[in-house]
């Protein structure tokens, strides 16, 4: 056949894979990046006061985002930056960022002027980058042990693992506000519906048993049965890798969770 042929074929193949399609995220009704001030000369060797201007909700995040303005150190204007609110943060509240603010909730300071067993959030996964970890309600990471040698600081993530990271990473003092909102049922679909529009098309979820076997390996069959293990390989292609995914372990977690003391 000719090219032409298989540029038809191409076309004709449905593949909801990589970027765009119908799982972008829904961003209209967003108001703006949520990221720290820009790391400049003032945060280094001193600190930024700010003032608190309002605190909103952001359609599609859990967590309340604080409006926070700071005088701009090298021009006339003034410059908003949204930020994550640690909780106990109020409108009208002056924060401080940079090395010498001080260790109260809100302010921002490098993870090595912060003792160790401190509670952050908004920290910076890489010197610079603005804010990307602990940013859901609730979220907190702790700051468990400083090498200086080095120039690093071990920090347990809001998982629970453990992850090194440089000591000049910037974070915020507390935890995100929020929190406990998970704790409440949904209870009907109505409010399921509303959550998940805002933020992108992952709900309703059908599941794979109650497919065609055309659509899903686990479909098909005269009952709602799997058929097969549930668990694939890593190396399996994308459409078979579907239930537990190269898993360690399966069953019920047996035994006493054993907590990490360091």
């Amino acid at each position: 056949p000719s090219l032409l042929n298989y540029e038809v074929l191409d076309d004709a193949c449905g593949c909801r894979k990589g970027k765009g399609s119908i799982f972008k995220s829904h961003t209209r009704n967003r108001i703006g990046q949520v990221k720290l001030r820009a790391l400049d000369y003032a945060e280094r060797q001193g600190y930024m006061k700010g003032v608190v201007k309002e605190i909103v909700h952001e359609p599609g995040r859990g967590a309340p985002v604080a409006r926070v303005q700071f005088q701009d150190p090298y021009r006339y204007k003034r410059s908003n930056e949204l930020v994550c609110a640690a909780e106990g943060m109020y409108s009208g509240q002056f924060i401080y960022a940079g090395k010498k603010a001080a260790l109260v909730v809100g302010n921002i300071l490098p993870l090595y002027q912060m003792p160790e067993g401190t509670l952050i959030c908004n920290l910076e996964a890489k010197a610079g980058d603005r804010g990307k970890i602990a940013k859901c309600s609730g979220d907190y990471a702790t700051i468990v042990t400083h090498d200086f040698d080095k120039g690093t600081t071990r920090v347990r993530m809001p998982s629970g693992s453990k992850k090194t990271m440089s000591n000049k990473c910037r974070a915020m003092v507390g935890l995100v506000a929020g929190g406990g909102r998970t704790d409440k049922p949904l209870l009907k679909a109505g409010r399921a519906f509303h959550k998940y529009r805002v933020k992108r098309n992952e709900w309703p979820r059908t599941r794979g048993v109650a497919m065609n076997p055309v659509e899903h390996p686990h479909g098909g069959g005269n009952h709602q049965h799997i058929g097969h293990p549930s668990t694939t390989r890593r190396i399996d292609p994308a459409g078979k890798k579907v239930g537990l995914i190269a898993a360690r372990r399966t069953g019920r977690i047996a035994g006493k969770k054993i907590v990490d003391k360091d």
